[in-house]
């Protein structure tokens, strides 16, 4: 039997797996950092989402430690590198959230081009806000995915074949970029498409890397949506760009939250909306992840 801590909110199937499998399961959802480095060294196991960091701390506390998983994709929040110098395997969900994501994706990209949150918001005010809300149809425009892995290529799809959208797709291998995706460099996504998708990890490569010179080459009125972590963008850079019209909206699931001033920033435009970090925040998205994270700890720890 081992000893597995979970430290963020999950399925309640995830625990159940796991203790049908003999394991002592800890389910700790509002533990702190201070409180979580004083008992890590106890778990064979811990499963996070995103609010917990794995940090070097946690990491060396832990000192029986075999497992570390993510119940989601990105793994931003887990010093990754240092774990596994230790030894420790360290996994994410996959594919589990992933067609749920791109369906939040594909419902940010409808809402900006039609400007829904914005007639919505101005019907609530007693307002009628019709002629402001002049959009552009989706069917024959250019979407430009950058990040074409699981999550990029669902929405590839759900676009294409759901909206008669040409697709560019970019991702560092080209190769690997599937259909109805049409591989694209990244120069040429910025300069041909109506509306950009952003699907990329936060790495210390891709941190703040949406910024001035980028703008600078994109199509002018371009959307942009993203999924990905808020750090990405330099948020400066994409004021000026929605200020000056290079952007026309902006639409993201943000993980940063509004006691940001420059979130606070962005949420002062007409033609930004945001939502608070819910690409995976579906029953079934959370259910087939718990199913994938509770089989793989079960498995490693039978293994190790």
């Amino acid at each position: 039997m081992a000893k597995i801590l979970i430290t963020d909110p999950v399925s309640e199937e995830l625990i159940q797996i796991l203790k049908s499998a003999g394991h002592k399961v800890d389910y700790l959802p509002d533990i702190d950092s201070s409180h979580l480095i004083s008992i890590i060294e106890n778990y064979d196991a811990i499963a996070v989402r995103s609010r917990t960091k794995v940090t070097r701390k946690v990491i060396d506390a832990g000192k029986k430690l075999r497992v570390i998983a993510r119940v989601g994709v990105g793994l931003d929040n887990i010093d990754v590198k240092y774990a596994r110098e230790k030894g420790i395997t360290v996994i994410n969900a996959g594919e589990a959230t992933a067609q749920t994501v791109a369906e939040l994706a594909m419902g940010l990209i409808i809402a900006l081009v039609r400007k829904v949150y914005y007639g919505y918001r101005r019907l609530r005010e007693g307002g009628w806000a019709k002629k402001e809300c002049l959009g552009i149809e989706l069917y024959g425009k250019t979407l430009g995915i950058i990040g074409a892995g699981n999550i990029g290529t669902r929405l590839g799809i759900i676009a294409h074949y759901g909206f008669g959208m040409r697709v560019l797709g970019y991702r560092r291998r080209l190769g690997l970029v599937k259909p109805p995706l049409i591989p694209a460099l990244l120069d040429e996504i910025l300069s041909e498409s109506h509306i950009i998708s952003i699907h990329l990890p936060l790495t210390e490569e891709t941190k703040g890397f949406f910024g001035p010179e980028i703008f600078s080459k994109m199509r002018r009125g371009v959307y942009i949506v993203s999924t990905s972590r808020m750090e990405i963008i330099n948020i400066d850079a994409l004021i000026d760009a929605l200020s000056n019209g290079i952007v026309a909206g902006f639409a993201a699931d943000t993980n940063i939250k509004p006691d940001n001033p420059k979130i606070s920033k962005l949420l002062s435009f007409d033609n930004v909306l945001l939502t608070p970090h819910i690409g995976a925040q579906t029953k079934e998205a959370q259910q087939r992840a718990a199913r994938y994270i509770a089989q793989r700890i079960i498995e490693i720890l039978e293994e190790s």
